[in-house]
């Protein structure tokens, strides 16, 4: 009997890839939605991680040059140099509104209106760096959400060709169960391979924009009093 059992199970193999082989067209299906969706979250990380190393860098990079002591014509003059990232855009954004009043005279007759729209101005590009920062994170969201569940359907469905299986044969030993119930059960893994990666990633990234962001609203809080100062001079 024992013979009869192994022989049976030398039949179907237990590689990933034999697993993969002998499931229904259904777990195949899910199965390879769920590697392609490992792969794309691994290279929205790898390019959140580019992103968020890049933005923090600029931001302190411009933090040194803000506050090195230059003139605000000075450290536009740098910032433009330098590229349009964090900080230095809602800089830019903000000089360059505050030149076009200069010369339309709005300086002098409505200061507390140009400071204002200064605030509003910076307010608008930290919202437009922080979505730039954010794109691509609903995919690692949605994959950590939903690909337990895409696996559970593809464990599910494999299990009931096992139960199937059995009924057809009319044999319940471990021969005829095991390799359905593997296969049923891969599914399961490989959603939550991809799923776990995808909500710490999330998470670690959600936490780092939130910093940065916090980090530049700072900035815009420290320079529009710089800005009432002058206008108040």
């Amino acid at each position: 009997m024992e013979a009869e059992v192994a022989g049976q199970m030398g039949q179907h193999g237990f590689t990933m890839w034999d697993m993969f082989l002998q499931a229904t067209l259904v777990v195949k299906l899910v199965m390879i939605g769920l590697v392609i969706a490992s792969i794309v979250c691994w290279a929205v990380v790898f390019e959140k991680f580019a992103t968020v190393r890049k933005m923090r860098a600029a931001i302190d990079q411009f933090d040194k040059l803000f506050w090195s002591g230059r003139t605000l014509p000075e450290i536009q003059a740098v910032a433009q140099q330098q590229g349009r990232r964090g900080s230095a855009a809602l800089f830019l954004a903000a000089m360059e509104e505050w030149q076009r009043s200069q010369q339309q005279g709005a300086v002098q007759s409505s200061p507390a209106s140009l400071l204002q729209r200064l605030e509003k101005i910076m307010d608008v590009e930290l919202q437009r760096q922080t979505l730039n920062m954010e794109r691509r994170l609903l995919v690692l969201a949605t994959t950590g959400s939903i690909a337990p569940f895409v696996g559970l359907f593809g464990t599910v469905w494999g299990i009931m060709n096992s139960f199937q299986a059995i009924a057809i044969s009319k044999n319940t030993n471990l021969a005829v169960v095991a390799p359905g119930l593997a296969e049923a059960l891969f599914a399961t893994a490989l959603g939550l391979l991809a799923a776990i990666p995808a909500v710490i990633f999330y998470n670690k990234f959600s936490h780092d924009i939130s910093r940065l962001a916090s980090h530049m609203e700072n900035f815009i809080e420290e320079f529009t009093a710089i800005l009432s100062r002058q206008l108040g001079s």
